[in-house]
């Protein structure tokens, strides 16, 4: 993942928001996994110019949906 991290920027950019937004709240490799998952899900269902923006929200809804059951147990 590294590589393909350094290499995408869209991956890359979302990667270093969505850290920064959700630390303290999830781990960075939490954060690096959802993100990748979601890249790849995205690959090809979407248009290019698209793919930063939805990157972005598809990465935040399931990252919310992590943290909404660990909220419910404290």
């Amino acid at each position: 993942m590294v590589n393909r991290h350094q290499q995408d920027p869209y991956l890359r950019q979302a990667v270093d928001e969505l850290t920064a937004e959700y630390r303290g709240r999830l781990p960075g490799s939490v954060v690096a996994r959802t993100v990748l998952g979601a890249r790849q899900d995205l690959e090809g269902q979407i248009q290019p110019e698209a793919l930063a923006e939805m990157l972005h929200r598809l990465a935040r809804y399931r990252l919310d949906a992590t943290i909404l059951p660990l909220v419910g147990t404290c």
